[in-house]
């Protein structure tokens, strides 16, 4: 069965890093692209980043570029999101998501929530002195 499963979420101060990761289970991740997915009480779900299937490229929200980088590991079927300069606004539950796609990808197709088919269940980040 298809898994992902998000984990390195919790409470830091403003300023602080935080490193989330996303492990894969039931499959390899050497074809799907990867995204990370926030979502903040009372607002809709945000795209924050994404990867190409290779790990060749990456993209960002405007509201993290800078502060955020996306990286993955296919030998160890995981990918990372690093979190730095974290902000108040940045809390939210935050989800990796997959999609099926071994040669095509576009930055405005995958840093859209609902263009993913499998998801985590989520972790909180909390940002808060």
């Amino acid at each position: 069965q298809l898994q992902l499963v998000e984990s390195g979420g919790g409470l830091v101060q403003p300023g602080g890093s935080l490193r989330l990761s996303c492990a894969a289970s039931g499959f390899t991740l050497d074809y799907y692209v990867i995204g990370w997915i926030r979502q903040a009480p009372g607002k809709e779900r945000e795209g924050v980043s994404c990867i190409s299937s290779s790990g060749g490229s990456t993209n960002y929200a405007d509201s993290v570029k800078g502060r955020f980088t996306i990286s993955r590991d296919n030998a160890k079927n995981i990918v990372y999101l690093q979190m730095n300069s974290l902000k108040p606004g940045d809390t939210a539950v935050y989800y990796c998501a997959a999609r099926r796609a071994p040669y095509d990808y576009s930055p405005s197709y995958y840093l859209r929530p609902e263009n993913y088919n499998y998801w985590g269940q989520g972790t909180q980040v909390t940002v808060s002195s």
